[in-house]
């Protein structure tokens, strides 16, 4: 008798098996013959899969098979992400419920609970994804940090490093306190909230005049060092190389001229915060002032701070508050509603701080990436796509690419502790090639995810070793994959690509709608 519902579990896993069994999802690798190629957006392996993952499978799945039966030497390679940043916080709050601290166990210990966790869950997703009938090839799965991409990353890194690409500094990054890392400007989610602008003055040292401005971080001031007026503005002609003082840390600061300052935009007068804010850390540069950070990693004030060392940035800014306000200082208090940037990732509001952090030059790499897509060598569609990815990629700032945790992919660079060298090579050093001393240590950051994912359609393709699937099916076809990511992986896998292989990554971008409930989250 026929059941009066379809009943999947009936059917579904022996298909699927037999399939499998016939080899109808692995294709050899025919150099020069007619292909269609695809890469799966990797999912992170911090769980499950989840309404989105079978959205995106669905419309792969059904391009996949639509050119395999038109006789494309066609495939579709699966894999999976380590997420840095997310599996890690995973671990930790799996870690403390047994209460163990990430530090006590040590990263050695910490890495292998890591890789325990991704063969758990990287094993459920794969078997997921059999579930929803995907037809990828299996016999090439890959994960970002198996041998075969670990060894494209680390070629491509030492390749920019080389020339020129990637460095080392001191440049204002967005830090959670939280996750306590640093993370890229795609990392941080705006939305608009309520807050308030705090009117007050800093004062010449003898006391005869007040320059009045506005902020919404008061505790930061404890880090001005200047106030600025833009050149033109009659008010402040007098005062321009004159000093006033911050109250609190007593600390006389010069008031300078930048054209930074809009004149029509509140008192005309900015304070300047070079540790604690991107647009005065430039103008700090242009002036040489000092940079002094006033805040610990987990959002505390510092010694810096003087008498509110030790305070969280939120109390120690009612505690600044009150104390102008009784000082007679604080001279207006006005509502304002402005974006705060939160970590994509536990949604904590992240502090623009100064730190030192690799970083990509991006204008050499985003020059070549705009004219691909610009010159119809690379489609996106639907087309109006296009203009987000132009808009991000012709605004791009470099790229903050270290991160303060263990999980990932650990940043290819050695120092001496004899002669001060800085090593980066494709092989690990035994000892430091300059003076030959054994005493060296590797640094202890790994990248950004983005930075290996950047690298997925030719890295899992055997990119690292010349390999035959390389030459098969590089570049791929399509890329299929939601609107929202294409800032963090679409744009860094055409620039990543173009810049490695000195090819395009793939030919089509098909951009599909995000599964959202009623509220709008994804």
């Amino acid at each position: 008798m026929m059941e009066k519902s379809y009943q999947p579990s009936a059917f579904e896993r022996d298909l699927y098996k037999w399939w499998m069994e016939q080899g109808y999802f692995t294709p050899e690798a025919k150099v020069g013959a007619p292909y269609f190629s695809m890469v799966a957006p990797p999912p992170n392996i911090t769980g499950q899969l989840h309404l989105g993952h079978a959205l995106d499978n669905a419309i792969q799945d059904s391009l996949v098979r639509f050119k395999r039966m038109q006789g494309y030497n066609t495939l579709w390679l699966p894999g999976t992400d380590h997420a840095s940043i997310a599996t890690e916080v995973k671990i930790v709050e799996t870690l403390k419920k047994s209460g163990i601290d990430k530090h006590d166990l040590g990263r050695e210990a910490f890495l292998e609970r890591a890789w325990q966790w991704k063969e758990q869950y990287g094993g459920r997703i794969v078997e997921q994804l059999k579930s929803l009938g995907s037809s990828c090839d299996w016999s090439r799965l890959a994960f970002t940090m198996d041998e075969k991409c670990s060894k494209a990353v680390r070629i491509a890194f030492v390749k920019m490093y080389n020339d020129g690409l990637i460095y080392r500094g001191d440049r204002i990054i967005n830090w959670c306190p939280v996750c306590q890392t640093a993370l890229s400007d795609a990392e941080v989610e705006y939305s608009e909230q309520d807050g308030f602008f705090w009117h007050y003055g800093y004062t010449t040292p003898d006391g005869s005049t007040t320059v009045t401005f506005a902020t919404t971080r008061p505790e930061t001031m404890l880090g001005d060092t200047a106030v600025a007026v833009n050149p033109n503005d009659e008010r402040y002609q007098h005062l321009i190389g004159k000093t006033v003082v911050v109250p609190f840390v007593n600390r006389e600061i010069p008031v300078i001229a930048d054209d930074y300052v809009d004149m029509n935009f509140g008192t005309g007068v900015v304070k300047i915060t070079p540790a604690h804010d991107p647009n005065d850390f430039e103008v700090g540069r242009r002036h040489n002032l000092p940079v002094i950070r006033v805040m610990n990693d987990d959002g505390t004030m510092n010694e810096l701070a003087g008498e509110f060392a030790g305070l969280d940035r939120y109390e120690c800014r009612k505690q600044i508050v009150a104390k102008l306000k009784e000082m007679g200082i604080l001279q207006k208090v006005e509502p304002h509603a402005h974006n705060v940037g939160s970590c994509y990732r536990c949604h904590t509001t992240v502090e623009p701080i100064v730190s030192k952090q690799w970083f990509v030059k991006m204008q050499p790499l985003a020059e070549p990436a705009i004219k691909a897509v610009r010159s119809g060598e690379i489609s996106f569609h639907p087309e109006r796509f296009e203009k987000t990815y132009f808009n991000w990629m012709e605004n791009i700032r470099d790229w903050c690419i270290s991160r303060q945790l263990w999980w990932g992919h650990r940043i290819p660079v050695w120092y001496c502790d004899d002669c001060g060298a800085e090593i980066c090579q494709l092989d690990d050093p035994d000892v430091c090639p300059k003076c030959g001393s054994k005493h060296i240590r590797q640094d202890e950051d790994v990248l950004d995810t983005w930075f290996s994912s950047a690298l997925w359609p030719f890295s899992t393709l055997g990119y690292a070793d010349g390999s035959d699937d390389f030459k098969a099916f590089f570049p791929t076809s399509v890329l299929a994959c939601g609107y929202d990511i294409i800032f963090f992986w679409v744009s860094r896998m055409i620039f990543s690509s173009l810049y490695n292989t000195g090819s395009i990554p793939f030919k089509d971008v098909l951009m599909h709608g995000i599964v959202r409930d009623e509220q709008g989250r994804k």
